[in-house]
């Protein structure tokens, strides 16, 4: 499943971050973050994981994340991986890839399993030329270009790229999460049983249908849940 979630950062979130990360020490080669094979198709900047405006900026989008209840419903998280932010100019892009299956997180000290991908827009479509992220999977080829604080989410199981940008600066942060249902049907049938509750309540209530539909809910999740 792909989501496009509003508004996950506020526009004043968003403006503080930009004018934190015009500092251009702050940045360094993506390829660093790279494995051997995506060194050779990546071309980008990412800001430096050990500067303290990383960690200011990453845990703020983090906490978002975690607080966005779409993010919750859709990825139903176990964990997510703190937040990296990266930069596409001059042509830079990021050719087909698949991301690495399993990722140390800092956070727990473990390694996790990448079941769902995410970037956070920070920069307006019209600050730049290209740039659009290619997701592909079984229906075809998708174009994502949001607004800034804006995020996209997919199964990080599928192949998917950067365009190069033409001009402009295409600034975004990005990160995985292992979700406590790590097949993608499955959550995206929990997901749609759980906005289905939602649009119901608000017009029933907590009507016996309702509730009856909220127990097989958690009833799925229970049988399908890795805790």
């Amino acid at each position: 499943m792909m989501l496009h979630i509003p508004e996950v950062l506020s526009k004043q979130q968003v403006l503080e971050f930009r004018k934190l990360l015009e500092d251009e020490k702050l940045w360094v080669n993506g390829k660093i973050s790279a494995g051997a094979q995506a060194q050779h198709i990546k071309n980008n900047l990412q800001v430096d994981v050990q500067h303290d405006v990383y960690q200011s900026i990453s845990t703020q989008i983090l906490a978002a994340l975690k607080q966005n209840l779409l993010v919750q419903s859709a990825g139903l998280p176990k964990h997510i991986l703190q937040p990296m932010l990266n930069c596409y100019q001059d042509s830079g892009n990021y050719g087909n890839h698949v991301d690495n299956a399993v990722q140390f997180s800092s956070l727990t000290g473990q390694m996790i399993r990448t079941d769902v991908s995410m970037t956070v827009f920070l920069s307006e479509p019209d600050e730049y030329e290209g740039g659009e992220l290619i997701v592909e999977d079984n229906y075809g080829c998708h174009e994502v270009k949001l607004d800034a604080g804006d995020v996209i989410l997919y199964p990080a199981t599928s192949l998917h790229r950067v365009e190069p940008v033409t001009s402009g600066k295409r600034i975004a942060a990005f990160t995985w999460m292992q979700s406590m249902v790590k097949d993608d049907w499955q959550r995206t049938t929990l997901f749609n049983l759980d906005m289905t509750i939602i649009k119901l309540r608000q017009q029933l209530g907590d009507s016996e249908e309702v509730l009856s539909l909220t127990h097989h809910y958690h009833n799925l999740l229970r049988q399908w849940g890795d805790l």
